[in-house]
């Protein structure tokens, strides 16, 4: 058993071995292939996507109410039958204690008048019975007398439900949440061009990976946000540290498409689909070889880009880099 055991692990160990000397696809371009930055509310949505709330902004609140009140449901006591029915709680125990005790005394059973005792007599029965519907009919006045729970929501906000349904419940969809976005940037710089605008993203996404390909941020900085300036910084001392350089050749940018727009907080914000290929490869310095990557083989690549801007000015700046799922 125990040499199956190792025979199994030395073979994992093994195959692990080979998995690590395959090699893996370079990532090594400006945000090395992952998510980063921030997109203001939407930082954590799905690039392309509609907002998270599936309505429109600006719908009443109203619509996050129910069409109608939950039924009330009056608590049930504890117990069954007779005494259930005489109305559950300390008088129905006290009743149902009262009742069964003088019963079991009826039948001789109670010790009170010895094993030969006589009993209560049918004086004594109807009494009690008259005792227990007593005590049931206050009860159940006592229920009826007390008001039922009130609404949760003013009685108004269901005698006319389409006041706040109609108009607001309405899905939006990314095409319309695009639209909407455009439009209001618009309203605040109305030389906003798409055809231009998709042509800055390329001419930002060539002149960062410049700066990253040199190591050197500083020509780049007018175009990075100070989040992501940081983060891309870091990357860069780590390369630094590790006397290397990434090199990007032959970049293709295949396709921009405009995929979001919106504002907030004073800011424009628009993200834009790049798909692009080039070759990604990492040398070291010291000997030139390359350490990670492929002179020869190009890498394919799809990156959502968004860019923030204070609302009309003409300074565009990377704020976030997302990785297309799928």
């Amino acid at each position: 058993m125990g040499k199956k055991i190792f025979t199994a692990v030395s073979g994992l160990i093994v195959l692990l071995m080979l998995i690590s000397l395959i090699p893996q696809e370079s990532q090594a371009r400006a945000g090395g292939g992952r998510s980063m930055g921030s997109r203001g509310s939407r930082s954590f949505a799905t690039p392309g996507a509609p907002p998270s709330s599936p309505y429109r902004q600006g719908a009443s609140q109203q619509t996050a109410r129910p069409s109608s009140p939950p039924p009330y449901q009056a608590p049930q006591p504890a117990g069954g039958g007779f005494f259930r029915n005489m109305g559950g709680g300390i008088l129905g125990g006290i009743a149902g204690g009262l009742l069964g005790g003088m019963l079991f005394r009826s039948l001789g059973l109670g010790g009170m008048g010895g094993a030969g005792g006589g009993g209560m007599g049918i004086f004594a029965l109807l009494l009690l019975g008259g005792i227990a519907y007593l005590i049931y009919r206050f009860i159940k006045g006592k229920r009826e007398a007390t008001p039922a729970r009130q609404n949760v929501y003013p009685l108004d906000d269901y005698r006319e439900p389409s006041r706040y349904q109609a108009a607001s419940q309405t899905p939006i969809s990314p095409a319309d949440d695009l639209a909407t976005g455009l439009a209001q940037i618009r309203q605040v710089d109305p030389s906003f061009d798409e055809q231009r605008f998709t042509d800055q993203v390329m001419d930002i996404f060539f002149k960062i990976q410049s700066a990253w390909m040199n190591r050197d941020l500083l020509p780049a900085g007018a175009l990075l946000t100070s989040e992501i300036r940081r983060t891309l910084q870091d990357d860069i001392d780590r390369l630094l540290k590790n006397k290397q350089v990434n090199h990007l050749e032959n970049i293709a940018v295949r396709k921009v498409e405009i995929v979001e727009a919106w504002q907030e907080s004073g800011q424009d914000y628009i993200t834009a689909l790049l798909y692009a290929n080039l070759l990604d490869y990492t040398t070291d310095d010291t000997t030139g070889q390359i350490v990670e990557g492929s002179k020869t083989e190009p890498v394919k690549f799809e990156e959502y880009w968004t860019v923030t801007r204070p609302a009309g000015s003409k300074q565009w700046q990377l704020s976030a880099i997302g990785q297309k799922q799928g």
